[in-house]
């Protein structure tokens, strides 16, 4: 199927199913109900969810495959949501051309940025990249102000010129849009007390999300991918051969970084404002955990990463004093007040914490991350139903 294994078809026909069903799958409460709170079916968070999913995505194909850890592929993102921003100013708020700019733009940026820093590996390697990254950074927040908007930001405006799209009427405000479909465009499905929204920009990037996804699948499986997985086994090894890996691992940067453009020209397609802190370093070290906890070198890893990191900052930050004391109401009101102060550290503000908590339980007992987790209780049930079993049903011992 598609030049795939059947287990790798396997895996991209479940992804697709997910992603098909996600407006289901993310509002597992009804409306109004205490666990409303968890709900994560709205479309910003669902495009979020697939946005960053193409991040970790690019990331891994680089820190996955080769083993080198950047910390400055968010100056990639930034890059290329200024050139998507650009494009919707000057030539059209429809989403092709400025997706398709922001992936050339990131991929030179990322040309000359992995040219430099791969002269280096290791440590080094990390430190040259999060230096781009932080003089990106400074760069648009100040030096570059007419072409960034510095601290405001750019956003479209009514007197862009738009040369191919026609004159807006008064009080219409330049959208986003797919050739006339806007990108905010949804509708509701009501089945009793359960709400289900449908949006039309979360849709798109779930489609462009598993085209991404496909082609790392195509990607990790081709000889290619081997090329890369030698660089991480052992690069010295491989250059005594006679083997020149720079190339390799080049290329390996500049496909991660047109991935991270990608991603950058779907956020401005999403929400057409864009600001100088998508390049700040802590967004590099988030696609690093989304990465790490998913499973780095896996697939469907990083995947799983980005939505639980941006399911907990979307979700856990928005649980408050308020909300747990609602929760904890039917308590008296000295346990209610304990269990509320051992809470709420957790939650609110105090999301990070849990997720540096989660990251680090992941760390120390699962090292393949989240989908080493599921191999293994995956070969306990298969573990259980392998075992022989004597006539009445009991289990026997194997010689």
């Amino acid at each position: 199927m598609l030049g795939l294994t059947k287990r790798d078809a396997g895996l991209l026909v479940i992804v697709a199913i997910l992603s098909l069903l996600a407006p289901f799958i993310l509002n597992p409460f009804p409306e109004g109900s205490a666990m409303a709170q968890f709900n994560a079916g709205y479309p910003d968070l669902m495009q979020r969810l697939v946005i960053f999913g193409i991040f970790a995505i690019g990331f891994n194909i680089l820190f996955g495959l080769t083993g080198y850890l950047s910390f400055g592929h968010a100056a990639f993102l930034g890059v290329g949501s200024y050139a998507a921003i650009w494009m919707m100013k000057l030539l059209t708020m429809n989403v092709i051309p400025a997706i398709i700019i922001s992936v050339i733009v990131a991929g030179v940026f990322s040309l000359l940025v992995g040219w430099i820093s791969l002269r280096r590996s290791g440590i080094y390697f990390s430190i040259l990249t999060l230096a781009f990254a932080q003089m990106s950074y400074a760069l648009a927040y100040s030096v570059l102000t007419p072409i960034t908007g510095g601290e405001t930001g750019l956003q479209p405006k009514l007197s862009d010129p738009r040369v191919l799209d026609g004159a807006l009427v008064d009080g219409q405000s330049p959208r986003a849009n797919l050739f006339g479909l806007d990108m905010k465009a949804s509708s509701e499905l009501n089945i009793g007390d359960w709400v289900f929204t449908f949006n039309a920009g979360y849709y798109i990037a779930a489609i462009v999300m598993l085209l991404s996804f496909y082609l790392s699948i195509r990607i990790f499986r081709s000889p290619f991918g081997m090329m890369l997985r030698a660089v991480k086994s052992n690069q010295q090894r491989m250059n005594y051969t006679g083997l020149n890996s720079r190339p390799y691992t080049l290329a390996a940067f500049v496909i991660s970084g047109m991935y991270a453009g990608l991603a950058g020209g779907l956020l401005v397609a999403m929400d057409t404002q864009v600001g100088a802190e998508r390049m700040f370093w802590t967004a590099s070290g988030e696609v690093v955990v989304m990465t790490i906890l998913g499973g780095a070198g896996t697939l469907i890893g990083p995947v799983l990463g980005a939505g639980i990191i941006k399911y907990m900052e979307n979700i856990v930050s928005k649980i408050n004093k308020t909300v747990l004391e609602q929760w904890f109401a039917f308590m008296p009101d000295g346990i209610e007040d304990l269990f509320v102060a051992l809470v709420y550290p957790f939650v609110g503000k105090g999301w990070h914490l849990t997720l540096g908590l989660v990251f680090m339980l992941v760390v120390i007992f699962l090292p393949g991350g989240l989908v080493e987790g599921g191999q293994r209780v995956g070969k306990m049930f298969r573990r259980k139903s392998a075992e022989p079993k004597s006539p009445d049903g009991n289990t026997t011992p194997a010689e």
